[in-house]
């Protein structure tokens, strides 16, 4: 491992998630394989790209060189790996992509970014496409609830502020006024999924065991619960447009859920985590 790589895995560790330089505001994360020789642990860092409510992808493209990466290789020999998010870590089952699921993937993901494209022109291998699914995790990596959910509250927060960087390049592109990319579409979906399945669990978990315990929240309670209701059916206005709608279009709505859902949290943190 080279002395870059392995200063940026430990900001990576060290700020949950957060990196910069030429990686600043990416999706990545930290992928640990067991070597095929060595059978020590290998991490690596990667881009990686929502595909379900329960799986990500990643690419080998070796930045278009003739080898695949030594990650892949790992995988294909055994397909379990840590997966490090920045707030959680979970173990995962690898997948590689084959066939038409492959090149039809792959294709979405060049329609995203053409330099995948531009990877695959520069060598004869067939750049691999790797799906990694959930099959165990633990909860965020935090030392206390109130610190776990400033975690959580970041990581939605830089994914708002991710998808509105990518509608805006697409609405200020040629595409302007016809639908979404199929990669943008499937990144507004799952964050809508996620903010949904936060929301739910707050609703249903955290705020009645808060009442509980402290009764005079009950108008603050009520407050935030009224702000999930309002939330909800942007994020049901926002899902049917991102089906049909062009980038002109849909980005006036991510506008109007990023400010209700900042607002949201913000006021969420003051009220709760000093009580968490």
């Amino acid at each position: 491992m080279n002395d870059f790589t392995q200063q940026l895995i430990e900001q990576f560790r060290a700020n949950n998630g957060v990196v910069g330089g030429p990686f600043e505001g990416a999706r990545l994360l930290l992928l640990t394989t067991t070597g095929t020789r060595s059978g020590r642990p290998h991490t690596s860092v990667l881009g990686y790209y929502p595909d379900t409510a329960e799986r990500v992808l990643v690419v080998g493209s070796a930045g278009g060189g003739s080898k695949n990466p030594d990650w892949y290789y790992n995988l294909r020999a055994n397909p379990r790996a840590t997966v490090e998010t920045g707030v959680f870590t979970y173990e995962a089952e690898a997948t590689i992509l084959d066939g038409d699921e492959r090149d039809q993937i792959f294709a979405r993901l060049v329609e995203a970014d053409a330099g995948w494209g531009e990877y695959q022109r520069k060598t004869t291998r067939t750049i691999p496409v790797v799906a990694l699914t959930q099959i165990d995790g633990g909860p965020p990596n935090a030392s206390s609830f109130g610190e776990a959910l400033r975690l959580i509250h970041g990581v939605l927060r830089r994914e708002l502020a991710l998808i509105r960087k990518e509608i805006a390049a697409a609405a200020d592109g040629p595409n302007a006024m016809v639908g979404l990319g199929a990669q943008l579409r499937i990144n507004c979906l799952t964050l809508c999924q996620g903010l949904h399945f936060h929301h739910t669990g707050e609703s249903k978990g955290m705020f009645p065991a808060l009442l509980d315990r402290y009764p005079e929240l009950t108008a603050t309670i009520a407050g935030l619960q009224a702000d999930h209701d309002k939330i909800a059916l942007l994020l049901e206005e926002l899902q049917e447009l991102v089906s049909t709608g062009s980038p002109a279009v849909v980005l006036p709505e991510v506008d109007r859920l990023i400010d209700e859902v900042v607002t949201h949290l913000d006021t969420e943190e003051a009220a709760l985590i000093p009580l968490l």
